[in-house]
This record gives C-alpha cells, structure tokens and sequence, in this order.
C-alpha cells in the first residue's frame, strides 16, 4: 500500500505543477495559440522561431476612454442627456438629435512646446470621439436646449407625449 500511495502523491505532484493560475488579463488569441504549441512542445524547441506577439489588450488602448460618460434621466415632461466631455472646448462640440436618438461628437488637440538652449520638445495629441444614445421617448428636437459648464454637456429634451408614471404594487 506504501508504494501505491507515494505514486499517487507523485501523480498528485504532477498535476499540479502542470496547472497554472488563471490569468489576471484576458488572453490574446497569439496567446492561446502559443499556449496550445507549447503543451504539445514543452521543450521549446520552436521558441526560436517564433517572434513576439502583438499584445491583445493594447489593442483598443488607442480608443480607450474616448467614449463619454453619459447619463440619460427620463423626466415626466422632459428627457435630460448629460455627458462628461473633460478638455473639450465648447467650440468642438456637435450635437444632433434624431428619430429619438442624441449623437455627441467633439474633438480635442493639445500642443506643448518647449524651447531652452539646444533642447527643443513639442508633444501634440489629437482626439475625437462620438457617442450615439437612444432616448426612452419621442422629443420634439425643435425645442431642444444645450448647455455646457465645467466639461459638463446638458441636454434638456421636451417630449413629444408627456408621460404617465404609474406605480405598481410588489406583492
């Protein structure tokens, strides 16, 4: 029985040097794929050849946090659009409303330059995003009011049909 207990004590080893954790990030499907060769290749001898995979997550790094924020409130007489647009100037933003949905475009740049002797730096970044909302009821765009305060985009929409709220009892 000694013998038979040390084997599974070894295959109990075994296994668990061959489980990994689980990863933290989402994995890349270049990932995957190399997971895949090196459990049919352990000793590594296509490593090599092989060259480094682009990163999966960096991918929509670039558009990352480029969607504003925004908060639509139903109001009895009126549908309210807020939407945070921080570093945005006034004059870049464009606003529509259409067949019941708000579309919210801007666009930012920023320049810095610097000059001091034989050094010289400038950094400029440029941006744009939209964001495309369906409105929970039919509005009148004519009436329509925008106003914007410390980043801060509103939109007051009179509706169409005032609606009726109606309360429901949980039993």
């Amino acid at each position: 029985m000694a013998a038979k207990e040390k084997d599974e004590k070894e295959t109990d080893k075994a296994k668990k040097a061959i489980q990994k954790p689980a990863p933290t990030r989402p994995v890349s499907p270049f990932e995957a794929m190399d997971q895949l060769f090196g459990s049919y290749f352990p000793s590594g001898w296509m490593r090599p050849f092989r060259m480094e995979w682009p990163e999966w997550s960096g991918a929509g790094a670039p558009f990352e946090g480029k969607s504003p924020k925004v908060d639509v409130i139903d109001r009895d007489k009126e549908v309210v659009v807020k939407a945070e647009l921080p570093g945005v100037n006034k004059e870049d933003i464009d606003v529509s409303v259409q067949n019941n949905t708000v579309t919210i475009k801007a666009t930012t740049s920023h320049e810095e330059k610097e000059e001091k002797g034989d050094y010289y730096r400038c950094e400029m970044s440029r941006g744009s995003f939209a964001r495309t909302v369906m409105l929970p009821a039919e509005v009148d765009e004519a009436k329509a009011e925008a106003s914007f305060k410390n980043g801060v985009l509103e939109l007051t929409l009179a509706k169409l049909k005032e609606s009726k709220r109606h309360t429901i009892k949980v039993s």
